[in-house]
């Protein structure tokens, strides 16, 4: 198979629908027009199709003999968030933008699935798609809930994402954790309603909130390995009415990820420390944990083989496989808990374009050269992985 130039056959195509995905972003479990337009391309491959979720898709593609049965992932939906690039095809769903690259995902997908199609003859063993909605949210979960990992089971899982911490051509590839497991928390503290001028006769927990944070800000400082990498950190806080008025509750939001596997420890220190505040300075406390995604540890030998494919995709030299790890989360992991997979990130920043952004900005951009190196590191893993005895 000569993979570089049907992969160039199809570059065009490749770009088209990365666009119209960009410009019709939809929200997580809201997905239905995206799904829609998946379901119907896959199905026009000829591929048996069905839904998990409302806006999950689900394909299997057989080859020509039996063998190994591999799933590969990919996350359509879009985020909370006004686009403010000048690009021709930016979003038409005001507030809400793919600003994370999983148009770009979906897109590659399709058109690994169709390239695949047209060699079922070729290999050995079927190849699962899974379109998966709501990543921001921890659909993954969900969706496993709902057996995506049955009829037929995978004995491996592949993923990538598209990533501006490195340069368009770069792989950036590590066995281990590659990425933190996340947990977000949200604490409510009630106090005692009262006047600002006589802050003594109230429980003031704007007050007590500036212990809890100094407290946990603290405890992350001395209290863990700082070889073992964790972080806490507030990204909400709502209180008050009036300047004149000491509230009687305030609400705290924020998350906890750790790239190792000590985390559920570092969960119950946080929650204990937080009550222990609370206590003392006579406030009611509630404290609610939600999990957004486990740590994301990939395996040593599936990484092996992404190194390898990786080589001999972008070269050698542009394989990355130092300060590569990151604090943020991804509920590919989900996947992981029970099956042999890897995760990798492919390059998409680029000065010239401007994709340099971090996601989840609202100037985020891919550099759609970046789109065909995937397409082209996914055909190749997944044959290699097929024929691999």
């Amino acid at each position: 198979m000569d993979i570089k130039n049907k992969i160039k056959s199809y570059q065009d195509e490749l770009i088209a629908l990365r666009r119209q995905f960009h410009q019709s972003p939809e929200l997580g479990l809201q997905e239905y027009q995206t799904a829609s337009f998946i379901f119907e391309y896959l199905e026009s491959l000829g591929l048996e199709v069905r839904k998990c979720l409302e806006t999950g898709v689900v394909a299997v593609l057989k080859g020509k003999y039996p063998g190994k049965t591999l799933m590969l992932r990919c996350d359509i939906d879009a985020l909370e968030v006004v686009e403010e690039t000048n690009l021709p095809f930016k979003s038409q769903n005001n507030g809400v933008m793919h600003a994370c690259g999983h148009d770009g995902h979906a897109a590659i997908m399709l058109i690994v699935a169709k390239i695949l199609t047209e060699y079922r003859d070729k290999f050995s063993g079927q190849i699962k798609f899974v379109f998966q909605p709501n990543e921001e949210d921890a659909a993954a979960q969900l969706m496993i809930d709902e057996g995506v990992l049955e009829d037929p089971r995978p004995d491996a899982v592949f993923g990538l994402h598209l990533w501006s911490y490195h340069k368009t051509g770069e792989i950036g590839i590590v066995s281990g954790p590659i990425m933190a497991s996340s947990y977000y928390f949200r604490i409510k503290l009630t106090g005692l309603q009262g006047h600002g001028g006589a802050p003594h006769k109230a429980i003031n927990p704007i007050d007590v909130s500036s212990h809890i944070i100094n407290a946990i800000n603290s405890l992350q400082s001395f209290a863990y390995d700082p070889q073992k990498p964790t972080v806490i950190s507030f990204g909400k806080i709502m209180a008050g009415t009036k300047p004149t008025i000491i509230p009687a509750t305030l609400e705290m939001e924020g998350s906890i990820r750790c790239l190792h596997n000590e985390d559920e420890q570092v969960r119950n220190d946080f929650v204990e420390l937080v009550k222990a505040i609370a206590h003392s300075y006579k406030v009611k406390c509630e404290v609610e944990l939600k999990c957004g995604n486990s740590l994301l540890n990939n395996d040593k030998e599936m990484s092996s083989l992404v190194k390898e494919i990786a080589s001999d995709v972008v070269g050698l030299k542009n394989v990355i496989t130092e300060n590569v790890s990151v604090m943020l989360g991804d509920d590919f992991a989900e996947f992981l808990r029970d099956i042999r997979g890897v995760y990798y990130f492919v390059g998409i920043a680029n000065e010239a374009k401007n994709t340099t952004y971090e996601h989840h900005h609202p100037k985020f951009d891919l550099d759609e050269d970046a789109l065909s190196i995937a397409v082209e590191m996914q055909l190749k893993l997944t044959l290699k992985y097929l024929e691999d005895k």
